[in-house]
C-alpha cells in the first residue's frame, strides 16, 4: 500500500482480500497459522487490480502522464514456503522442541530470504527498464525504487489510468490489469501501483463519536475518569498502574516499534510529559524507510504517532529504545522493521500498529509477519473502532485480522484511583472486532475446544478477533500539533501500543533471568493457556463479561468483542517461562 501520489503529496494503496494456495503447503500448517499462499499468476503470488477497477465499478477518468514519477516497492517471495511455514508453527508452538528457537535476520534470508542472484536480477531489471533504485535490501526481501509512469508501464505490462473512487470524493489511479515482467523468476508483490485505499489512524475524537451516535458529547463517557493527568484524564503511566502495578519491570534493555505512515513533532512529546509533570524519557528515534519525513507539517497530523509514543513508554518507562519506522509504503515499513536494529544491534522485539486500511490482497504482508515471528517479534495492531470487522469504509478489519498478529481491542477501563489497581472493566462499545471479512482461515489456536463457542458466535471456518485488548474509551490525555486534550480521544490505537509495552516488561524479566530469547508471537501460547482446559486464564487476564459492541457482546472466556481480556501482572510470568 502506498500513500505517495505523483507529486509527493501522502495517499495510499492496499490490497484486496482473498488468499489462494500453492501446492507446497500443507494442510496442517495452513490450518495452525490461517495461512495459504497465493497460486503463481502473472508471475506474482499476489494480485493488484482493485475490484472497483476489474469490475468497473470506477469510472476511468484518464491516464497518468507518462513522465510523472512514481515510487515502487518490488518484495521478492521467500524461498521453500512449506518449510517456513512449518518453522513459525514450531517456533511459536510452546509443546514444540524448537519453541523460541528463533533466526536473527541474516540467518532468516539463509534459510528463507531470496537467492543474491534473483534479488540481483530485480535490481537490474529496474534500472534497465529507467528506474533508480532508492533502497531495500536483500534481507528485507525488496528494492525500493523510483521511476516515471512510461517505466512502471513498460516494466510491468500495465496501464495507469485514473478513476473516480466509487465511495469517496476523490479520483485514485491504480493499472487496469494484473502486472507481469519479463523475469525469469517470479515475484511475490510490487507496492505502489495504486492509491485506493487511504490508510488511517484507528483513534476517535469524542465529539465525533457523539455525533455519529446522535447523542451529546458529555454522555459519551458515562462515569468520572480518574487519572492522573488534567482534569483527570488517564496518562500511560496509570495504564501501568492498572495492567502491571508497582513492580520493578520497566522495558529497561528492550527496544520497540512502532509503524506509522506520517512523522512526528518531538515537540509534542515534551509538551505531554511537561503538562503531565512527569520525566520525558527521551528514547525516540525516527526512521524514515523510504524518504518519508520523519517530522509532521502542512495537512499532516501526529495525533496518532503521538499517542503511540506516550502510551508505550507510560507502560514501560524504561525502554532502551522506541523506534518510530516511518513510510508511504507498507513493505517498506514492515521490511525495515524486521532488519532496522536499535544502535546495539537489537530488532524492536515488540511492535504497535495503530493502522488501518483495505489490502488488494491480504496476503501481501504475510512474509513479513512469518518473519516477524521467526525472528520472535511481537507485532500487535488495533483492531479498529467502529464496533464491527468489515472490508471497506472506517471499519477495515486488515491488517488486524491476519492470522499470523495479535489483534488488540478496546475496553472501557475504571481504576481505584488516580494512579492506583484496577477496579472494573466492560466492553468498549466500539472495539471492532468479528469474522474476517478477508476470509482468512481459522488457526488452530482459535479451534482449541471452548475458544469459539455458540455463545460468543465466533466462526469454525475463519480467523476471529480480537485476541486481546485493552482501555480505549475517552478517557486519555493527548498532545498533537502544538496543543493538549483530556477526555478527548480514545481507540484501540490506545490499546496497541500498550500490549507492546507491556510485552516489552516481559522480554525484560526474561533478560533479567538470564534468558536470551523473547516472548514472540504469543497467541498459540494465550489461546493454549486461557482455554477452558487451560490453567492460568483467570490469574494471567481481566475476562471482560459485560458491554457490546456493534454486532457482538462480551462474555465469559473468549469473545469478539474483547478476545480474552486486558491483561494481569501475572500474565508476565506465564509469558517469560
Amino acid at each position: 500500500m502506498n500513500r505517495t501520489d505523483l507529486t509527493g503529496t501522502l495517499s495510499s494503496k492496499g490490497f484486496s482480500s482473498l488468499r489462494r494456495k500453492t501446492c507446497g503447503l500443507s494442510l496442517a500448517i495452513a490450518m495452525a497459522f490461517g495461512a495459504t499462499t497465493a497460486a503463481h499468476a502473472a508471475q506474482f503470488y499476489t494480485h493488484h487490480v482493485r475490484d472497483a477497477v476489474s469490475q468497473a465499478t470506477a469510472q476511468q477518468v484518464g491516464s497518468l502522464p507518462a513522465s510523472k514519477l512514481m515510487a515502487i516497492d518490488v518484495v521478492l517471495p521467500v524461498r521453500d514456503q512449506a518449510s517456513l511455514d512449518q518453522f513459525v508453527a514450531d517456533v511459536s508452538n510452546p509443546l514444540s522442541l524448537q519453541y523460541r528457537q528463533y533466526v536473527t535476520p541474516q540467518e532468516f534470508t539463509a534459510r528463507f530470504g531470496p537467492a543474491q542472484n534473483d534479488y540481483n536480477a530485480v535490481v537490474q531489471y529496474l534500472t534497465r527498464n529507467g528506474f533508480t533504485v532508492t533502497g531495500g535490501s536483500r534481507d528485507g526481501m525488496d528494492v525500493q525504487a523510483v521511476g516515471p509512469v512510461s517505466a512502471v508501464e513498460a516494466a510491468f505490462n500495465v496501464k495507469m489510468h485514473t478513476y473516480q473512487h466509487p465511495t469517496e470524493n476523490r479520483v485514485f489511479y491504480a493499472p487496469d490489469r494484473e502486472p507481469t515482467t519479463s523475469l525469469a523468476i517470479p515475484l511475490w508483490h510490487v507496492s505502489g501501483l495504486d492509491n485506493y485505499s487511504l490508510p488511517h489512524p484507528q483513534f476517535v475524537k469524542k465529539g465525533d463519536y457523539a455525533a455519529a451516535h446522535g447523542i451529546s458529547p458529555d454522555a459519551v463517557v458515562s462515569h468520572a475518569t480518574t487519572g492522573s493527568g488534567p482534569s483527570a484524564s488517564f496518562l500511560g503511566s496509570d495504564m501501568r498502574a492498572a495492567y502491571y502495578g508497582s513492580g520493578s519491570l520497566n522495558g529497561a534493555g528492550q527496544t520497540l516499534g512502532l509503524f506509522e505512515y506520517e512523522g512526528i513533532n518531538a515537540s509534542d512529546i515534551t509538551l505531554y510529559y511537561k503538562n503531565a509533570k512527569q520525566t520525558n524519557p527521551n528514547n525516540l528515534t525516527v526512521v524514515s524507510t523510504d524518504g518519508t519525513a520523519t517530522t509532521c507539517t502542512g495537512s499532516c497530523s501526529d495525533g496518532e504517532q503521538a499517542l503511540d509514543v506516550t502510551q508505550a513508554q507510560g507502560m514501560a518507562p524504561g525502554l532502551a529504545h522506541v523506534i518510530m519506522y516511518v513510510g508511504s509504503t507498507d513493505t517498506a515499513i514492515i521490511s525495515a522493521m524486521t532488519t532496522t536494529t536499535d544502535s546495539n544491534g537489537v530488532l524492536p522485539l515488540t511492535i504497535g500498529c495503530s493502522w488501518g486500511w483495505t489490502p488488494e490482497d491480504a496476503t501481501t504482508l504475510d512474509p513479513y509477519f512469518e518473519k516477524m515471528a521467526a525472528q520472535g517479534q511481537s507485532f500487535f495492531v488495533a483492531s479498529g473502532d467502529s464496533g464491527e470487522w468489515t472490508k471497506s469504509g472506517n471499519a477495515e478489519s486488515w491488517p488486524a485480522d491476519d492470522a499470523h498478529i495479535i489483534s488488540v481491542g478496546g475496553t472501557d477501563l475504571t481504576t481505584s484511583s488516580a494512579a492506583g489497581p484496577w477496579k472494573s472493566e466492560t466492553a468498549w462499545s466500539d472495539s471492532s472486532g468479528g469474522i474476517s471479512p478477508n476470509d482468512i482461515a481459522i488457526p488452530t489456536w482459535q479451534q482449541i475446544s471452548g475458544v469459539i463457542t455458540s455463545g460468543n458466535k465466533g466462526s469454525t471456518k475463519y480467523r476471529n478477533g480480537p485476541d486481546v485488548s485493552a482501555n480505549a474509551n475517552f478517557t486519555f490525555y493527548t498532545c498533537a500539533m502544538g496543543s493538549c486534550q483530556a477526555n478527548e480521544y480514545g481507540g484501540t490505537s490506545f490499546a496497541a501500543p500498550m500490549w507492546a509495552g507491556f510485552v516489552a516488561l516481559a522480554n525484560q524479566q526474561i533478560a533479567n533471568g538470564g534468558g536470551t530469547t523473547y516472548v514472540g508471537f504469543l497467541n498459540p501460547t494465550i489461546y493454549a493457556n486461557n482455554a477452558p482446559d487451560g490453567t492460568a486464564y483467570t490469574s494471567t487476564f481481566h475476562d471482560i463479561t459485560s458491554g457490546k459492541n456493534e454486532k457482538y457482546s462480551a462474555g465469559k472466556a473468549y469473545d469478539l468483542v474483547t478476545g480474552w481480556g486486558s491483561p494481569q501482572a501475572a500474565l508476565i510470568n506465564t509469558l517469560a517461562q
